[in-house]
């Protein structure tokens, strides 16, 4: 083609083989791109999966523990989560001085019923943690004093706790904790 100028137009400056080129570049990145994504989870999965807790943590995720040795007024100690967990069979007595309580004049109202599962009153389960500073309270061995409120009562700071493991008196501000748990069979609970 010539020009006004006398000169040839040399035409579009791009190669006819452009579209063989774009391809290439196409398939070139794809490429670069998926060798990244599979480099990347080659890091991460490895790097997740060891974030998962180990055998040994699982296994101490539940405990299992058989009620049909406690006797009526007896507490056991148990572990859970490294932590001392109480279990007690509670008389009827004790049952009566508990639900004789007014809930609002306790520092963290709670009744019976709600620290215990339906049909099961007698059986009382929480942490052996006083929820002051730690310590572990008193009234769950034999011969351990138990306060002036029958329950649990903690040596280090003086707080003590009803028969259904309500505080009373002392500087502990709450309950102690009663961990998620279920009956299993009439005899066996799982905690955890």
């Amino acid at each position: 083609m010539v020009t006004n100028t006398g000169s040839v137009d040399p035409g579009p400056l791009v190669p006819a083989a452009d579209e063989e080129g774009v391809r290439r570049r196409d398939f070139i990145n794809i490429a670069a791109v998926s060798a990244a994504g599979v480099g990347g989870l080659a890091v991460l999965v490895p790097l997740i999966s060891q974030m998962a807790p180990s055998k040994d943590v699982l296994a101490e995720a539940t405990t299992e523990v058989d009620l049909s040795a406690i006797q009526p007024g007896q507490t056991i100690k148990a572990v859970f989560r490294k932590q001392p967990l109480f279990v007690r069979n509670l008389t009827p007595e004790e049952i009566a001085a508990a639900q004789a309580v007014d809930v609002s004049s306790l520092r963290d109202p709670e009744t019976l019923e709600e620290r215990t599962k339906e049909g099961h009153l007698n059986w009382l389960v929480t942490m052996g943690v006083c929820t002051h500073l730690g310590c572990v309270p008193l009234g769950a061995g034999e011969g351990e004093t138990r306060g002036e409120f029958g329950g649990f009562f903690c040596p280090c700071h003086g707080s003590s706790y009803d028969t259904a493991a309500r505080i009373r008196n002392g500087p502990a501000p709450l309950n102690l904790v009663v961990p998620d748990y279920e009956f299993t069979s009439d005899t066996t609970i799982v905690v955890g």
